[in-house]
């Protein structure tokens, strides 16, 4: 649990990046940035090729004593080596590919943030196996503390000394260009994957020179449909922002840089769904695994999907409904024109969850490579959703290719899941609460479009709210007797009484 909570606090807080960054970056500098960031999740999962899943896979198998760590520590340390000094090597045709060719420096940047951010995975991920929650939290908190620290000095501090005329030494790296102001946010970032991997030293050189070639094997066997699949994954997740630039129905380059940062603003409006998510991932793995060990894991299972579907239902409705307040953490209101997007996509990450809940049928049964064409069928649907409307639909083809994918991959994991590992999901339940949410959407939208009253808007997005929990409560009244500490909530008591 404490993974999950420090998780959602770290993301949360570079998440707040959001309102810092989009206003003081142009729109099409934001959109520059999010192009770049958008590649970093690609080479993410090249430069780890599924070695942190592997890890709790094969950590919990005691013929591997202490081995596992080490033949994974020593593979990722040279594979690292061999990978960031190639992306070195070769930064002018990767920053001509991501259209930022003015600036190859951002590849040398972005390639040492992976190499330290790689480095990082496996201390991390022995911390969470050797439960020690709190260093965990602090190295997170702590990197992404530098990290804003950084930015606010470079986009606030900075701009007034300069303005003051005052003398500091912080003036001879700041520029004033707001053209060449995007690469404090790599710089920033780098200081914070540098700092993170100092302070996870010790975790990372615990690990002894003695390399076990059939486990490696048989690890990369299982972890090669993983990175498949990762690999897929971000095509669905971030691919968009390049499809964008390259495709998008304008005439110059800025202009799509302008598009971009409007899309990838709007994205980050589904933050709430998104954390959660995340977290739900970083928490699930490892407990999903232990449980397996048990007595019916299935019914855990379906029980977890539940409460997860329930929590995904409130949060779309929660920032959906409110969506008036929402937008004002995109700080530059020429981003607001991209809002018709943030529904689409916080249904979209809807199904992404769900998806994640459903996909421990195959990383159970080491079927791994099921995920993977799963995945790429996903990353299939996306490409040619995207290669086919973004040239006349521009954002909302991105948008609509996201949901479609995401919503294609659930179905098709869910229907090959039940055949080789039946979880008896309420399925029928839990597609009855997302529909509901979504007419309660389409409601308030309706009533909205009748008037320009904030009155209207926000006790109607109240009381659809409400009567989503009422209703919850009422069908799912015997589940929540279970706990009694939700008896002693006021309004809550009464409902389950």
């Amino acid at each position: 649990m404490w993974y999950g909570v420090s998780s959602i606090f770290v993301r949360f807080l570079n998440y707040g990046l959001t309102p810092l960054l989009t206003g003081v970056l142009v729109t099409s500098g934001y959109g520059e940035m999010s192009k770049v960031y958008a590649a970093i999740p690609f080479l993410n999962v090249i430069f780890t090729y599924g070695l942190e899943t592997a890890f709790f896979r094969y950590s919990q198998k005691e013929q591997f004593p202490g081995q596992v760590y080490d033949n994974l520590i020593i593979s990722i340390l040279f594979s690292t080596a061999f990978l960031g000094g190639a992306m070195i090597a070769f930064k002018n045709p990767i920053a001509h590919l991501l259209r930022v060719e003015k600036h190859p420096e951002y590849i040398t940047w972005v390639a040492w943030i992976i190499m330290l951010d790689t480095l990082s995975t496996l201390p991390f991920a022995k911390l969470r196996l050797d439960n020690r929650p709190i260093k965990y939290a602090f190295i997170r908190v702590a990197g992404i503390l530098v990290n804003i620290g950084l930015l606010v000095i470079f986009y606030y501090v900075c701009p007034k000394l300069q303005k003051q005329g005052t003398m500091s030494p912080l003036l001879l790296i700041y520029s004033s260009d707001k053209e060449s102001q995007v690469g404090y946010v790599f710089i920033a970032n780098l200081a914070m994957s540098a700092l993170t991997f100092f302070l996870l030293i010790k975790e990372f050189f615990q690990f002894k020179w003695k390399f076990n070639w059939p486990l490696w094997r048989d690890i990369i066997i299982y972890s090669l449909p993983i990175t498949i699949a990762g690999f897929g994954g971000m095509i669905n997740e971030t691919f968009d922002r390049i499809m964008l630039s390259w495709w998008a129905p304008v005439t110059t380059e800025k202009a799509a840089d302008v598009l971009v940062g409007i899309y990838s603003a709007n994205y980050k409006l589904s933050i709430l769904i998104t954390l959660f998510i995340q977290a739900f991932r970083l928490g699930a793995e490892p407990f999903f695994f232990k449980q397996a060990q048990g007595e019916n894991p299935q019914r855990v299972y379906a029980r977890v999907m539940k409460f997860f579907v329930l929590t995904i239902c409130f949060m779309f409705l929660f920032v959906a409904l409110y969506l008036e307040i929402w937008k004002h953490f995109v700080t530059n209101p020429e981003m607001w024109v991209g809002l018709k997007v943030v529904p689409i996509l916080l249904f979209a990450n809807m199904f992404l969850g769900i998806y994640y809940n459903l996909a421990i049928w195959y990383k159970l049964s080491n079927n791994t490579m099921s995920g993977a064409y799963i995945t790429l069928i996903g990353a299939g649907i996306t490409l040619i959703i995207n290669y086919l409307f973004i040239p006349h639909y521009g954002m909302m083809a991105c948008a609509w290719a996201t949901c479609i994918c995401y919503s294609s991959m659930m179905v098709i994991s869910f229907i090959w899941g039940q055949r080789v590992y039946p979880v008896p999901y309420p399925w029928k339940k839990l597609l009855a609460y997302m529909a509901i949410v979504l007419i309660f959407f389409w409601i308030h939208q309706g009533i909205i479009s009748l008037t320009q009253s904030k009155v209207v808007y926000f006790t109607t997005a109240t009381l659809l709210l409400g009567a989503f929990g009422a209703f919850v409560v009422r069908v799912e009244k015997k589940e929540f007797r279970r706990y009694p500490i939700l008896l002693k909530v006021p309004i809550l008591g009464k409902l389950l009484a």
